[in-house]
């Protein structure tokens, strides 16, 4: 077998783990920024979500129940409102 195909083997196969080391280390590089990224936004969204939530007395779910009540549902006290307000809601 002549020397240079030899050498040309070698060379795709050095190229092709070389592309696959490449390949690991961005999927590893990704993988560490999308948990920080996703961990930031987290933090910053829910938590000052419930900050604000705590600070105003809201509260989000309704986790004190009436156990004398006849029914767990609420009285929402919608009334029909004029025509011309409904037209543009969004």
């Amino acid at each position: 077998m002549p020397k240079e195909i030899t050498e040309m083997n070698g060379l795709k196969i050095i190229g092709r783990e070389f592309h696959k080391g490449q390949k690991a280390f961005g999927d590893d590089i990704a993988r560490i920024i999308n948990s920080t990224l996703l961990t930031i936004v987290y933090f910053l969204g829910v938590g000052t979500s419930w900050i604000f939530a705590r600070f105003s007395k809201k509260e989000i779910l309704e986790l004190k129940m009436d156990l004398n009540a006849k029914t767990y549902w609420k009285e929402l006290n919608l009334t029909t409102k004029p025509i011309k307000e409904y037209y543009r809601q969004f």
